[in-house]
């Protein structure tokens, strides 16, 4: 085997992917991971603390992403319009290959332990979204029920994202989802 190999993370993302829809999460091993990527179990520890990872190591990113953009927000900008306007760049930091999400939701779906590391790394995300508007000066209770309610938008957004291959506009999609929002609320 080769010492150094281009896009391993990726080719260890593909090859788990592929395997836990053929096989599910839990059959899938390290091992037939590896194998299948042509790298070694070491490269994969390299990258990924263990398997449940390979799934959401976008986490990271797209919460930085999101919590410089509430962070950048003009001085001036509500809670929540600073909050839709980090969710609507959202879109920059998906995955180009909607087909790759759509089988990562699909793998979470199907594993009760997964679908709860997905609501954690949701709710880490409502946590930073909150402290980010605190310290922009709002409110504790006001911050917190703003990013809780961003992440509701988001998930309805990222919903039809992953449904609506002809809508490539992911802002769109928020803002179409935050309207909804509003007129539940009767806003």
């Amino acid at each position: 085997m080769a010492r150094w190999t281009p896009n391993a993370r990726g080719r260890l993302e593909t090859a788990a992917l592929e395997l836990y829809d053929e096989h599910g999460y839990d059959q899938a091993t390290v091992t037939q991971i590896t194998e299948r990527a042509g790298l070694t179990e070491r490269t994969f520890f390299r990258h990924f603390a263990d398997k449940r990872e390979v799934l959401f190591g976008g986490s990271q990113l797209l919460q930085d992403h999101l919590v410089e953009r509430v962070t950048d927000a003009p001085p001036s900008a509500a809670p929540w319009e600073a909050m839709t306007a980090a969710l609507s760049t959202a879109g920059d930091v998906l995955p180009a290959d909607r087909e790759y999400s759509r089988l990562r939701q699909r793998v979470i779906a199907a594993h009760p332990g997964l679908m709860e590391r997905e609501l954690i790394k949701l709710a880490t995300l409502s946590e930073a979204l909150a402290d980010a508007l605190q310290r922009r000066g709002i409110a504790a209770r006001t911050a917190h029920l703003a990013a809780d309610t961003a992440i509701a938008v988001f998930k309805a957004a990222f919903t039809r994202w992953l449904e609506t291959p002809e809508q490539s506009d992911f802002a769109t999609l928020v803002r179409e989802a935050s309207e909804e929002q509003r007129v539940i609320v009767g806003g």
